[in-house]
Parts: structure tokens; sequence; C-alpha cells
């Protein structure tokens, strides 16, 4: 098939999903054309060696990447965010016709950025197949329940006109149902993680020295630390098994100082920050520590979101400890792959804590095993692959024959 593939994210930029797709389509024989921006995340800043400019073409064998301007800066108001969405959506309208004209079907990374983007693509290719491949259903971070305002209208509208749609999350699935998509247009493609790097591997005398203080428990949390983690429910959890194990906190993010602050506050020895490192040490870092943290607040919205760092942590086979509701939570359960409590219930997560730390290494191994099992299974490379290939397919030959 000849496929287009529409994301507001692509590689150099943390963005696996998409440039694995379609390193993946490409190399089972498929004509694949990417339609991207300039990388610009995180931050907002087009990255150091790159120039926007109209007419940024890479090709390899069967695949396609065009880049086209947008307004750099978007990370910092929602303002601005607003901005580099809208400019996005007319530099993709301004060559997109031209560019995916031909296609036999058109697949979109769709996140709220890619909205206005993707809308003008639905209208301008007309008779296109299209296929959504929905990861967040929600505008921003302060966006209420309703999902109201302009960005969320585009998206519910999108879903509506869509060939068919694929969620991220089980969860997620009931809520596009809500917009009015009818359920046979809907199927559950769970996102995977970069195998080249999240793969099990012993941990190194450095990685040791960095995560391990002594012989007591290790609970990582690894990636950022922002409003939607609520971090400081597992500092005060920690801080209440001051004797018994560590807390040790890898990335950094907007809520950094107030959860080093709260840590300070409490007297929390046991609680440790480490600055953000690079993906490629990840993997050495997750199996110096005992468990996984997987954090999630209590908000309506989270309960189908199912954070990265879950499926990295199953690929390393690492055992997980999730404070998370909805998907989550009923993830880690369903595989047996560690312990999970509800959000935003630091008593309880202790309480998790204190029972991870009884726990014996043989058997938090097996915990690892049976996560990778599942995540091979059921959320691998392979796996989303086959899924968005059978989709892609399927709508192409629909639309064919009606």
């Amino acid at each position: 098939m000849r496929i287009g593939i529409l994301s507001y994210h692509f590689p150099p930029e943390p963005a696996f999903i998409p440039g694995s797709l379609a390193e993946e389509l490409a190399a089972r024989g498929h004509e694949v054309r990417v339609l991207t921006g300039f990388p610009d995340y995180p931050g907002g800043h087009v990255y150091p060696g790159w120039r926007q400019r109209w007419r940024h073409v890479t090709r390899s064998e069967r695949l396609t990447v065009r880049r086209v301007p947008r307004y750099a800066g978007g990370e910092t108001s929602v303002r601005a965010r607003m901005a580099s969405y809208l400019s996005f959506a007319g530099s993709v309208a301004l060559v997109g016709r031209r560019y995916l004209a031909d296609v036999d079907v058109l697949y979109v990374f769709q996140l709220p950025a890619t909205a206005f983007a993707a809308a003008a693509m639905v209208r301008m290719l007309g008779q296109v197949p299209v296929v959504l491949h929905v990861q967040d259903l929600w505008a921003d971070e302060g966006s209420p329940p309703d999902r109201s305002g302009r960005l969320a209208a585009t998206m519910r509208r999108l879903h509506r006109e869509a060939d068919a749609v694929a969620v991220a999350a089980p969860s997620m699935r009931d809520l596009v149902l809500a917009d009015g998509v009818p359920p046979d247009r809907v199927r559950m493609v769970l996102n995977w993680t970069d195998e080249r790097i999240f793969q099990p591997i012993r941990p190194s005398r450095a990685a040791q020295g960095l995560i391990r203080r002594d012989g007591r428990c290790v609970v990582m949390h690894a990636g950022t630390i922002g409003v939607r983690q609520g971090l400081e429910t597992a500092v005060r959890a920690a801080a209440a098994l001051d004797d018994r194990m560590d807390l040790v906190l890898v990335g950094s993010g907007a809520q950094e100082r107030r959860v080093r602050g709260l840590a300070a506050e409490l007297g929390a020895a046991n609680v440790r920050f480490v600055e953000r490192r690079s993906p490629l040490d990840m993997p050495e870092l997750y199996a110096a520590a005992d468990y996984q943290l997987v954090m999630l607040r209590d908000q309506p919205e989270l309960r189908g979101t199912v954070p990265g760092k879950l499926q990295a942590a199953l690929a390393c086979a690492r055992p997980v400890v999730a404070s998370a509701g909805g998907d989550t939570a009923e993830l880690v359960e369903r595989a047996r792959a560690g312990l999970s409590c509800p959000p935003e219930d630091w008593a309880t997560l202790a309480d998790r804590f204190w029972l991870a730390t009884t726990i014996p290494a043989a058997a938090r191994a097996e915990m690892g095993q049976r996560g990778r099992e599942v995540y091979q299974r059921e959320m691998s490379l392979r796996a989303g692959v086959d899924r968005i290939e059978g989709l892609l397919r399927e709508v192409a030959v629909s639309r064919r024959g009606r």
C-alpha cells in the first residue's frame, strides 16, 4: 500500500511510536510518506543544527519524510501551544494535498497537537480513508472532564469522521464511543516502547552506585515529575518507611521543586533525586532498582491513560508498583507483574512499599518475567504494527469497495 502518516512529533524527537511504525511498515514493503514538523520537543525550541524551511524532504528506501514549519516556543503557555498547533495545521494544509493525494490510506498519530492539521487533511483528501491512533483525549492538562473548547470539539468531530479509530488504552474506547463513533470502527492498539533500548540487561557498577545506597529495597520512578504524576503521594509514603526502603526519583519536571521541598519538610532521607538521564542509560538504572514506580493522579482523564514508563518497565522485565486507577492498575494486576493501589492514597501506597520489601528476589524476578511475556504478546512493536497494518488494509479495501 501507499501509506501516509501525519504526526506532530517524529524522530529525532522522542516519538518512537510514529517513527518505528513508519520504519516497520516500510520494511514490510509499503511505500510510506510522513508529514511532520521540525523537531522541537521538549522545550519548544528547534533542535540545534536544524533550520525551519519549506522544502525539507529526506528519503530512504520506501520511506519519505516531509517536514513543514510551525511556530516554535509552544511549551511556554497554553496560548503558545495553541499557536504551534494552528501553525502546523496551516503548513500541513498548504503542502498536504499534493504530498498525500495519491496515498491509499492516511494514518494519524492523534495527539491534541495534531487535531487541527488532521481536520484539514480529512477535508482536503476527500476519498482517502483515515485511521486515527488516539493517544490523548484531553486538550490540555488543565482541561475539565467535559472536554470543552474548540480543540476538544475538533477532536470529537475527527473521531466521528474517521474510517477507524485505534485507542491506546482500554478505557479510551468508552470515551470514543461516547463521541458517537460506531463500536465496529474502534479497535485497541496498545503502545509499544523503543525495543532497541528497553530490554532486560544486568546493571553496571556505575548504575548500582547511582541507584543503590545499601542493601535496602529500592523503588525507582523514572520520567517526568509533573502535575499528572502526583509524586507528593510517593514521597509521603516513602517517608513513613524511612528505615526499610529508598525511593529514587530519576528525572525532572514542573513539580520537581515542590516535590523536593516536601521531602525536605518531612525529613525523608530515604528519598533521593537523580537528574534526567538519556534513554540509553535507563535500562541499566531500571535493572539496578528492585521495582519501577508508576504514578498517576486520581483524575477522570487519567483512568484511560497507560504511561509509557509502564511499557518500558515491562519490556525490561522489571516488577512494578502502580499507584494509579483504571487501565494502568488493571494491566499490572492482570499481568501479575507487581503491586497496585488506588491513586493519591499515601497510606495505602506505604503499605504496598512495605509489602514490596518483603518479597524475595526470586519472586520479584518472576513478576518481571510475567510482565515481559505480557508485553511481548500484547504491547510489542510486532504486535502493534500487525494490528495497525491490518486496520489500514481493512479501511483501504473497504473504501475502494464503496
